[in-house]
């Protein structure tokens, strides 16, 4: 993001001597997201408040006092062993910035959600995904309105407290979407439904719905592409849908010559469908911060479509001796001043 350089942490820095040290030094701000979410609720409150006070102990020994900003939760209030153990942790962080006269800041945050996260964990959104896209009923306990964040939201709502020096001892992050329970698996199930099933694009409109939308897509299985599609012939030749949608979008084509590489780019939330019409091709992708690469192999003679997930990064190869011809389509109309297009290459060397 504009005007923040990530400084890169890991987690092994709490237990290594001065490697914690050597990384709060670095830094402007620091912000504390780390914690036990389950678990036997003394090992959670020890897990949680044990990491706040090996953060203050580094910071009391280096003498630096950047931003501390840390992640509390509304479960605060709700007399659970993860709230209480989250209240704690922040305030032992507000104590210290009070003692050192460091900036500090306590987000309260609701029920956030997004790709990738682990389900059965702490996430009924990522639960109900990871049941609907591998066969699987969800099951509802209690049908009850939650506060939903995105968490791209988030991100960006810690930015502007970054960029914005924002101090507070409690500062709530409000939910973007409250929704009951039923109503979310009504949606998810549509989508299931409308893509899964039919092939269908959903209705995109509301950011809400994207956002869900690519969180559901971030659950099914790579193997599912390609999707063949269904091919008219006779007399006259051949025909396809490219594509069907209840979202607006933009579509456009491109010739590429053989041996040439396009793309080595990943969107945040773009829907975009890659589809071959004459050729040969490898599709490439790559989860950000992952290794493994995802393959497909790509024919004109059997027509078929990948729809890309958001952030991962892939590129496209003409794998054959002719110019390979493509079909793409996006969610949305290509705008310059924000093209949601981050450059990172899937891999340096092809093979």
């Amino acid at each position: 993001m504009e005007g923040v350089t990530l400084i890169p942490f890991q987690k092994g820095y709490f237990e290594e001597e001065g490697a914690l040290d050597r990384f709060v030094e670095r830094c402007d701000a620091v912000i504390h997201l780390a914690g036990m979410n389950r678990g036997q609720d003394q090992e959670v409150l020890k897990i949680n408040t044990g990491l706040a006070e090996k953060l203050v102990s580094s910071l009391e020994h280096t003498h630096h006092k950047p931003h501390v900003i840390i992640s509390s939760t509304t479960h605060e209030t709700r007399g659970t062993s993860y709230g209480e153990s989250k209240k704690k942790a922040r305030k032992i962080m507000s104590k210290w910035a009070q003692r050192s006269g460091a900036p500090f800041t306590g987000l309260i945050i609701p029920n956030v959600y997004g790709p990738f996260c682990k389900p059965f964990y702490n996430s009924v959104v990522a639960t109900f995904c990871h049941q609907l896209t591998h066969g699987e009923e969800p099951k509802i306990i209690v049908d009850q309105p939650i506060g939903l964040l995105y968490v791209g939201e988030l991100v960006q709502r810690i930015h502007e407290v970054i960029r914005s020096k924002q101090e507070a001892d409690e500062l709530p992050i409000p939910a973007t979407r409250e929704i009951k329970v039923s109503e979310l698996l009504s949606k998810l199930t549509g989508f299931k439904e409308t893509y899964l099933e039919e092939g269908v694009i959903p209705d995109l409109a509301d950011p809400f719905d994207l956002s869900l939308f690519n969180t559901f897509r971030s659950y099914i299985d790579p193997s599912h592409y390609p999707v063949p599609y269904k091919l008219n012939t006779d007399e006259r030749g051949a025909l396809f849908e490219v594509v069907r949608s209840l979202n607006q979008g933009q579509a456009f084509y491109s010739s590429t010559k053989p041996s040439v590489e396009r793309g080595n780019h990943y969107h945040r939330r773009k829907v975009e469908r890659f589809s071959i019409i004459k050729g040969k091709a490898l599709v490439q992708m790559r989860r950000i911060g992952s290794e493994e690469i995802v393959k497909y192999k790509l024919d004109g003679e059997d027509p078929s479509y990948v729809d890309i997930p958001i952030l991962y990064t892939h590129n496209l190869i003409n794998t054959g001796d002719d110019e390979l011809h493509m079909l793409f389509w996006s969610s949305e109309l290509y705008n310059p001043d924000d093209p949601d297009t981050f450059y990172e290459k899937v891999e340096e060397e092809i093979r």
